[in-house]
Parts: C-alpha cells; structure tokens; sequence
C-alpha cells in the first residue's frame, strides 16, 4: 500500500528595493532551498507557510497569492509542497529556528543559481518571474523567462516517448491525482 504523501508549506520570499529572495541553508543536509516545511496538526497550508517562513527566515511576511505545488519524492515518499508569495517586512524579527544555519537574500538569477535541488531550481526559475509581476517589481535579468509548456508542447513531448516510458508517465499521473485527491478529501 502506498504512503500518504508528506503536505508541507513555504513562501517565495521577496524583499523590495533591489528585488531580493530569500534562500535558506540547511543545517542537516548543508544545502540552499526555499523556505518550507511540514505542517502541524491542525495547521492549514497556508498557516504552515507563514509559520515555516518566519522560523526559516527570521522575518515577518506578508502573505500574497498562491503560486503553486511542487512535488518531489523525499525519504520514498511523495512530499507535496504549496508555495505562496510572500514579502518581507522590515529586518529579522527572530533568530532563525536551529535546523537552518542562514539565510540569503539574492537577486533572482542567483537564487536560483543557488539553490541546491534541481527541482526547486525549475520552479524558480518558472515562478520567480511571476512572483515579481505580481509585486509590480521588474526582473533584474536580461533574459526572457522560460514560458510555461502549453498543453500542445506537452503533446507533441509525449508523442516521443516509447510505449513503456508514456504508460509509466500515464501511471505516476494517475498515482499522483489520486493522492491529491484522497488528500483533498481529507483521507491522507
């Protein structure tokens, strides 16, 4: 029988001014992620993200739209994580909680630069442009941002895959929506 997944919660971080994000550096695993974490019992995801940004971070946010899950596998199980936009407000307000060892806010070409998990990596790199768009704060960067696949790219990839990679594509995906939502219901 298959696990349930593990629900966690962060924030894209952003400073104003230069624009900055906040990276944090485990202390466990000495690598570069953003802010996130597990959620209490009784804690909505939303309340998680506040409270782990704020333990990770040291500051205090202001919380803004959602901007998406990421789900990865972590410890042979699904971890699905839900990110919000986030902004800081004024200097740290606490020390940072003991399984970080710093905190670094950097423009977002080097945020994702350093990030230490390719994953996280990919969804920087697609959702920090829109996290500036939607603080009304432009891109440091030159390049254009690598636009969302369109349903027809999505296609037209699958169409290139031999019988057994689609049908184990067709399997994760399906795996994956009846965890969502077995947990959406309230099952996991």
């Amino acid at each position: 029988m298959a696990r349930a997944p593990v629900l966690a919660a962060g924030g894209v971080v952003l400073r104003r001014g230069a624009p900055l994000f906040a990276v944090v550096r485990q202390r466990k695993r000495n690598e570069w992620v953003l802010p996130k974490g597990k959620l209490d019992d009784g804690e909505t995801p939303k309340q998680a993200a506040h409270r782990e940004v704020l333990e990770e971070t040291g500051h205090e946010v202001a919380i803004h739209e959602f901007l998406g899950t990421l789900v990865y596998q972590s410890g042979g199980r699904s971890k699905v994580v839900h990110f919000w936009r986030m902004e800081a407000e004024g200097g740290p307000v606490r020390k940072l909680t003991n399984d970080i060892k710093a905190v670094d806010w950097l423009p977002l070409e080097d945020a994702i630069a350093r990030l230490s998990r390719e994953y996280e990596r990919t969804f920087l790199v697609q959702i920090g442009p829109i996290a500036l768009a939607a603080a009304g704060l432009a891109s440091s960067s030159t390049a254009e941002p690598t636009p969302p696949l369109a349903t027809d790219d999505i296609d037209a990839a699958m169409q290139t895959l031999t019988a057994a990679e689609a049908s184990s594509v067709d399997e994760l995906r399906h795996g994956l929506l009846q965890k969502v939502k077995a947990w959406l219901r309230g099952e996991a």
